[in-house]
This record gives structure tokens, sequence and C-alpha cells, in this order.
């Protein structure tokens, strides 16, 4: 009786074995990862010869986790992550073709920005610093064009610049500019050596010249920083190696971008001053020094729009020449 039974439940048993299709013999137990993945991809996973483990994995996805080319918004959130697994795993050569054409996109962008002339879009005229306009005087837009921001190493030059500077206290630079040539033959050339030697008879004659517009008071001060001038020159060897290790010989290149951003007066500027002042040089403020600074050349202070920006920068780059 018991036989019986066993042989009733073994042929019912092949039966249904021999009913069962045979894909469904042979189908394994898959697991979740395997499902999402088949209904991604009708293909099986292939064991992957990158170094890529499990856990670097893991990392990649969460340092790209906010980048939205990588990201399907219409997948499921483990879609998204799988699909972008199996791109971090695929060969290098496979992604190149997606990665280099954008790189050399902003490469040939950059150099084209490099090679980009500082020119007006509008006016085709050549980039100035904003102080300079239509309405600027010819000799002022000459100043900023040819000397404005050249390093200058000549002790004369630099006494001139100087001299110049500190008649900003009473005229603007078109104005002094354009009796520049006055005051050199006034002054002999700003000969330190000779200005030095001026006297009573020579400063009177200057400061009465109407041409020259400048006061007694002026005229004595220049005289004055001419003989501070020769002592600094018998200390340091000259004006301008005394002048040019305030900044160790280089000029300081800024990268100014707006007018406002450029200072009347820097720290720097203010330690020159103190020093000048202690030495005896009058008319020698911080803001006049500033602006000496800017003229001769020890600070680019062109706004990095303007054409000579790049000129006084090349300019600036080369070794220290002194004269």
């Amino acid at each position: 009786m018991i036989f019986s039974s066993m042989s009733k439940a073994n042929v019912r048993r092949h039966i249904l074995e021999k009913n069962r299709s045979p894909k469904e013999k042979e189908k394994p137990a898959q697991s979740v990862l395997s499902k999402h993945l088949k209904k991604i991809y009708p293909i099986g996973l292939q064991r992957s010869t990158s170094s890529l483990s499990l856990s670097s994995l893991s990392l990649s996805l969460s340092q790209n986790s906010n980048d939205s080319s990588l990201t399907d918004h219409s997948s499921t959130p483990l879609e998204q992550k799988i699909s972008l697994a199996l791109s971090l795993i695929a060969p290098h050569h496979e992604r190149r073709e997606f990665v280099v054409p954008v790189v050399k996109s902003v490469q040939h962008h950059h150099h084209q920005q490099q090679q980009q002339p500082s020119q007006d879009p509008g006016s085709g005229e050549l980039r100035r610093c904003n102080w300079v306009t239509k309405n600027s005087d010819k000799v002022y837009v000459s100043f900023h064009d040819e000397q404005w921001g050249v390093p200058v190493y000549d002790d004369n030059q630099l006494f001139e610049l100087l001299a110049l500077s500190g008649m900003l206290m009473d005229y603007n630079w078109t104005e002094i500019l354009k009796r520049k040539e006055l005051y050199r033959e006034a002054f002999s050339g700003f000969d330190p050596e000779i200005v030095a030697k001026m006297g009573d008879k020579e400063i009177n004659e200057i400061s009465s010249d109407k041409a020259i517009m400048l006061a007694e008071s002026r005229v004595r001060c220049i005289v004055d920083n001419a003989k501070c001038i020769l002592k600094i020159v018998r200390e340091y060897g000259s004006f301008s190696s005394f002048m040019w290790g305030y900044v160790n010989y280089k000029p300081t290149i800024n990268r100014y971008k707006y007018p406002r951003n450029v200072p009347l007066r820097t720290p720097k500027a203010e330690a020159i001053s103190r020093d000048l002042l202690k030495r005896g040089f009058r008319f020698v403020g911080p803001v006049i020094v500033c602006s000496f600074m800017q003229a001769a050349g020890l600070t680019i202070d062109h706004l990095v729009d303007c054409f000579r920006y790049s000129e006084c920068v090349g300019l600036a780059e080369r070794p220290w020449r002194h004269i």
C-alpha cells in the first residue's frame, strides 16, 4: 500500500517534469542586479579586465554624482548608477571619442583668446585704459601710449618723473606734459648735479617765467630734491639702484580690470614716501610716489585689456638694466 502511494507520487512528479519547458529547466537563480541589467542591456555581463573593484566603483559613483551629462533623468536611480558604473569600467579608448573633442575645443578657444588683439570691437581702435577718452589731449594719449608704465633706469629721467609727479598737486598730467620741454630746458635736462647747484638767481628766473607757471616754493623743492639725490648716489651708486631696490629690481605687475581697482596709494608707496621724507625730500607723499612709480614703470598699472599692458609686461620681464 505504501509502495503503491510512492509509485503514484513518482509518476505524478515525472509527468510534471516532462511537461516543463527546457528554458525553465535551465533557468538559474537571478540576483536583483542581473534582473536590472537585463532590463537595461539585452546582453550578459562579461568579466572585465579593469582594475576597478566594487568599492572603487562606488567611490567613482559618489564623485560623479553631480555630473548631469552622465545621468539619465528618465531612468530609475538604480539604473542610473548601473549605467554610470558600466561607462567607468569601459576601456579608455572607448571613452576617448567623447572627451578629446571637448578638450580640443577648450584649448582652441583659449588659444584664440590669447591671440585676440586689444581692440575695441565697435570702432576697431586700440583699447586703452579707460581714463584715456576720445576727448583726451594728444600729448596725454602719447604719454600713455609711449612712456607711462615703461621701466625707467636713468637717473635724470627718474628725477624728471619724480619732479613732474610732484607737480600733480597743482596741475593735471595734460597741463604738465604740455610744458614738459620748458621744464627740461629750465632744469638742464633734470641733471641732479646741475640742478643741485642752482642758487637764488636761477630759482627766481624760473619762478618768474609765466610760461613755466611754477611757484618759487615748487622750484626750491626741485632743487632741494636734487641735492638729496646726490647724497643717495654717493651712498648707493645711483638713484636708479636706490629706487629699483624697493621692488627687488623688477616691476610690480598688477592685473587691474577696472579703473576703480587702481589705487591712488599703496603700502609700497607709503614705505618709499616715509624713507624719502626722512632723507630730506619734499613733496613726496604716498599719492605722488604712487604716481611716480606708475609713470616710471616700477609698477605696471595699465588695465589688462589695454593694448599697452602686454607690451609693458614684456618690458618688465626683461632682466634689470641699471644705467
